[in-house]
């Protein structure tokens, strides 16, 4: 018939095929889609952010049925979920394990990332997809963070969103507009509700979407950092992958099923976690009118809440101190032509002298958010020759162990009330977070990296 698509397959997956490219796209992103035959144990948390992701909306789905958006009565529908609903109490706590671990698997996905340089050419997008998904999560985190009306809840958005006010000029008013009222209050809760239920979630899952189709288009990096679709055989596939269904999609069954135990086991056991998962004080009433001694987020944002504390007026001039530095490389040693030198030397010398000017809570917002947004850029700030860390010098992985130990460090006096210590403390661990890529286009590129192998290094297991 004219017009009609030809097709491969016949009856009714046929019929489908001419109508939906469902067989084309099944071999396009898994039985034909070839991914590197060394893949390790480093893997396994793409396909558990995927399924933390899936966990999350459906269990998000029940707990709406039954969630009221109303600041009187937003604390006892949550306690109507967890008393009266049949298994409601189960949806609840998978909900709220569901939200830690996925900041587990994709904290875990992006140091696999870093590790081997999956951020390299080809995959900077795919990078970049990834990053913007981690920051839909923490939006997605902190609006959902509201909902429970609880004590820490009110509290802890209470304090973020102040934060805003610390902008110049537009601050105050922007603030306002976050919250839409003068305070946290029911306007905030639905603003927050609508954006946690349907506008980030829609952005999420597009980004989600184009990180796979990425992806696929490129290819998997893998531990050694060599490109498998470089050397294919006679037929097109390469030498060194293998079909990710059924090889990998089996596979990962087995990190799913791994995955699922501990997850079962914080859900009937340890739902809280000891306060980290599901902070005590969320377990009463927010009362305007209390204030708890101490205000701190969930876990995974404790790491850029302490940069945010560690911004006092005297570390200002700690920064402004290291951007004269900066200005002076950039001025005399950068290998920039002579208007580049003058243009970042006057924008370094303006930061250093706006430093002082500008209120020290501004900076810290600008730090707390100038942490994450650097992460953009890392494909364009790692100057090494290889991709890998298995081929770079060994004082290499000795800077990625002080950055993940001084991150963590950083995790955990985010949890604790500030005193002089912890904020010295957290001051160095910002100063390292921020070198750490700040100064990679100089220190990736030092040392003597071992040779790369053509291809890639397996054995079967």
């Amino acid at each position: 018939m004219a017009g009609e698509k030809n097709v491969e397959t016949t009856g009714l997956l046929g019929w489908i095929d001419a109508r939906f490219p469902l067989t084309s796209t099944w071999k396009a992103h898994l039985s034909e889609y070839y991914a590197p035959k060394n893949f390790n144990f480093w893997y396994f948390f793409g396909s558990l952010a995927l399924l933390v992701l899936v966990i999350q909306i459906v269990t998000g789905i029940f707990l709406v049925m039954h969630y009221k958006p109303d600041a009187e009565r937003a604390f006892q529908s949550v306690e109507y979920i967890m008393r009266e609903v049949p298994w409601g109490w189960l949806i609840r706590y998978m909900h709220s394990t569901g939200a830690s671990m996925f900041f587990v698997v994709v904290y875990l996905h992006m140091l696999r990332g870093l590790f081997y340089g999956s951020y390299r050419k080809p995959r900077e997008l795919v990078w970049i997809f990834g990053v913007a998904i981690f920051l839909c999560l923490m939006a997605e985190a902190f609006m959902g963070y509201l909902l429970p009306w609880g004590q820490m809840s009110y509290w802890g958005a209470q304090v973020i969103v102040n934060l805003f006010s610390a902008i110049p000029f537009i601050g105050p008013d922007l603030a306002i507009l976050i919250r839409g009222d003068y305070v946290v209050s029911d306007a905030t809760l639905n603003r927050f509700f609508s954006f946690h239920v349907i506008a980030v979630p829609l952005v999420l899952l597009g980004l989600v979407v184009a990180h796979i189709i990425a992806l696929h288009e490129v290819g998997s990096n893998n531990p050694d950092g060599i490109e498998i679709k470089e050397k294919k055989d006679a037929n097109g596939v390469p030498l060194d992958g293998i079909p990710f269904h059924p090889y990998y999609s089996v596979h990962d069954l087995f990190g799913v099923a791994i995955f699922l135990m501990v997850f079962s086991a914080i859900v009937f056991f340890a739902p809280e976690m000891g306060g980290y998962f599901l902070e005590y004080n969320n377990f009463i009433p927010a009362d305007p009118l209390k204030t708890p001694p101490h205000i701190a987020p969930v876990w995974y944002f404790t790491p850029f809440y302490s940069m945010l504390r560690a911004c006092t007026d005297d570390f200002t001039w700690v920064l402004a101190f290291f951007a004269v530095v900066a200005a002076l490389w950039a001025l005399f040693k950068s290998g920039l032509g002579a208007t580049g030198r003058i243009v970042t030397a006057v924008v370094l010398v303006a930061v250093a002298v706006l430093l002082r000017v500008w209120d020290a809570k501004f900076w810290g917002v600008v730090t707390m958010g100038g942490a994450v947004v650097i992460l953009f850029f890392l494909p364009w700030l790692d100057r090494s020759p290889v991709k890998s860390i298995r081929y770079r010098p060994g004082w290499h992985k000795w800077i990625y162990g002080v950055f993940i130990v001084n991150f963590l460090v950083l995790g955990y006096l985010g949890t604790q009330p500030p005193n002089e210590v912890f904020n010295v403390i957290s001051q160095i661990g910002t100063l390292l977070y921020l070198g750490f890529f700040l100064l990679m286009p100089l220190w990736s590129r030092l040392g003597t990296f071992k040779p790369v192998p053509e291809r890639v290094t397996f054995s079967a297991h």
